[in-house]
């Protein structure tokens, strides 16, 4: 914390750097950089007039170009590429240089969206390429040999590379980016995309600069380091950016990736507040709204969003959201269509889909939208499950086993992905890793109450009765002592158990306790008053003390002789 206080130790020289920023990305239409930059220097105080950083240093070459830059820049803005690039060949300057290929590249993009859009349906692959990306590829490349790039050309060698699949040279030009212009925010954002694992962020030779902090942060978020990310967020917030709106909207993303539902909606109520006609990260607040079932809620957000900008991903996941929460699956998944035509790599629209097409039983949609998905963003651990539930539906269970350990990987601690896991081992009479899966899910805090029972049910299954017992017995302690009220089958199915493994043991007391238990449920019942008269039957004449075996089942509380708790120790992993 205190290098990190040390870094950010002078916050006026770093809005006079961030102004400095904006102004460059803005010459070169780079407009997401400008808005990160403009929303945190936003959240630092004003700097008086005479603090303010010069205008931007002019060399003999931008003076040559300057009508020629005017002139294209605003065809650009217009998004007329071609006839931006077309007025800027033969410009000699590096401001010139990057709007002209820049140009070149966004034309081809926006012809290879259009055609998608025109020739595809939502799921299909097809073989559209922007046509651009090899001539300018060659041209930056050889550029980049001769030393002739700057740090805007760089990051734009690195898109075209990264475009063509060419990922590892991606990187090294990305890296060589940061260094080259330290304060451009979209060269570390391209970087963060192409990390894939802590190992590979930790190999990287980073420029030392306090915007490498808010990557840090951002890529530990990605990487499911919540505990890290949160951590370095603080520590931004108090080297001086209390009030970015930016750092607040990704601690709430960090609290829904870990399922803090609570804190994150009242991060996302709070941003609101401060930005209501934000739609960044909204489907994101939207999801959270969808999993605590907040209808009035979301159909709140959704008519706002419309009124705002219905033409945006981020509304049309909501308005998709809002639509599966109605159980209007078609509906739904047309709009994550709508959202995939205005942007086809966006993450959540495949992976939200994909669960529609799911509720819809069509588990080859389904498959296809968990791929693109993936293609998207490798590290998006709800695709990976997805692809393991639909594989479980087709009754493959060798492939769950691969898809449901990939999920695992990105998520070691999620209980879901453990419990999944042990069902494929189960399936493929994987005894031992089931129980190990098992066990580990209810170690980390099994969100769905399942792991024990599933751990007992297969001890039960293969004769392993003490181990069964006793699993059994820490799933009704749990239960009991949360006061949850779960459904009756599986507490009567561990009182039932219990009951016979008991009364098989000569633990009368202990079994007649279960079977009175068991009476309080209407599918236990007979069999518990089968087990009692049995009970009576071979019970001693002299009478010993019934005690409460479970804690809050019984109000007496006499101790009571018990099954000595067994070592599952050799089932954690």
């Amino acid at each position: 914390m205190a290098a990190l206080c040390s870094e950010f130790g002078d916050l006026v020289q770093i809005k006079k750097q961030l102004i400095s920023v904006i102004s460059l990305c803005k010459e070169r239409g780079l407009v997401h950089s400008v808005k990160w930059a403009s929303e945190l220097a936003f959240a630092l105080d004003p700097l008086p007039k005479n603090e303010l950083p010069p205008p931007t240093f002019f060399t003999e070459e931008d003076a040559q170009d300057l009508d020629a830059l005017g002139l294209a820049k605003s065809y650009f803005d217009l998004k007329e590429y071609d006839r931006a690039a077309y007025f800027l060949r033969g410009c000699c300057s590096q401001k010139a240089y990057f709007l002209y290929m820049y140009s070149r590249y966004l034309s081809g993009e926006k012809k290879k969206d259009d055609e998608t859009v025109d020739s595809l349906g939502p799921l299909e692959k097809g073989q559209v390429r922007n046509e651009a990306l090899r001539e300018l590829r060659v041209e930056l490349s050889k550029k980049h040999s001769a030393g002739e790039l700057d740090g805007f050309a760089l990051y734009l060698y690195g898109v075209v590379l990264r475009k063509l699949d060419l990922l590892k040279e991606a990187v090294d030009v990305f890296v060589e980016a940061t260094h080259a212009l330290p304060l451009h925010w979209g060269a570390w954002l391209e970087l963060c995309n192409l990390i894939t694992n802590i190992e590979m962020l930790k190999s990287l030779s980073l420029p030392d600069c306090w915007i490498r902090d808010f990557f840090m942060a951002h890529m530990y978020t990605e990487l499911q380091m919540i505990k890290e990310a949160l951590q370095k967020y603080q520590s931004l917030i108090e080297a001086g950016f209390s009030k970015s709106t930016y750092i607040m909207s990704q601690i709430a993303v960090a609290y829904h990736n870990i399922r803090d539902i609570d804190q994150a909606l009242a991060l996302f109520n709070e941003l609101r507040e401060q930005d209501p006609f934000r739609i960044e990260n909204m489907d994101t607040f939207s999801n959270l709204l969808y999993v605590r079932s907040m209808k009035p809620e979301l159909s709140y957000l959704a008519h706002n969003l419309v009124e705002i900008d219905k033409y945006r991903v981020e509304t049309c996941c909501v308005i998709g959201n809002y639509y599966s929460l109605r159980s209007q699956h078609e509906k739904a998944a047309l709009y994550f269509q709508r959202a995939l035509k205005l942007n086809p790599r966006c993450l959540g629209a495949w992976t939200l889909m994909g669960h529609e097409y799911m509720e819809m039983k069509n588990t080859s949609a389904a498959i296809q939208a968990y791929r693109h998905a993936i293609e998207v963003n490798k590290r998006d651990y709800r695709a990976w499950y997805g692809l393991g539930q639909t594989y479980e539906i087709l009754k493959m269970p060798f492939y769950c086993l691969y898809y449901y350990r990939k999920a695992h990987q990105l998520r070691p601690n999620d209980s879901r992905m453990l419990v999944a896991l042990g069902e494929s081992y189960e399936k493929l009479s994987q005894h031992v890793e089931a129980k190990k899966c098992y066990w580990r899910a209810y170690s980390v805090g099994d969100v769905e109450r399942m792991a024990l029972l599933k751990l007992a049910k297969l001890h039960e299954q293969l004769n392993e009765s003490d181990d069964a017992a006793q699993c059994y017995i820490i799933y009704i302690q749990d239960i009991f002592s949360c006061g949850e009220q779960l459904e009756h089958a599986e507490v009567s199915t561990a009182l039932r158990y219990l009951g016979q493994y008991y009364f098989k043991n000569k633990l009368y007391d202990e079994a007649s306790l279960c079977a009175q238990r068991c009476c309080d449920y209407n599918d236990a019942r007979e069999e518990g008053k089968a087990l009692l008269r049995q009970i009576s039957q071979v019970r001693d004449q002299t009478e010993s003390s019934t005690t409460d075996l479970f804690g809050p089942l019984s109000s007496n509380n006499t101790p009571i002789r018990r099954v000595s708790p067994l070592d599952l120790s050799s089932f954690t992993p």
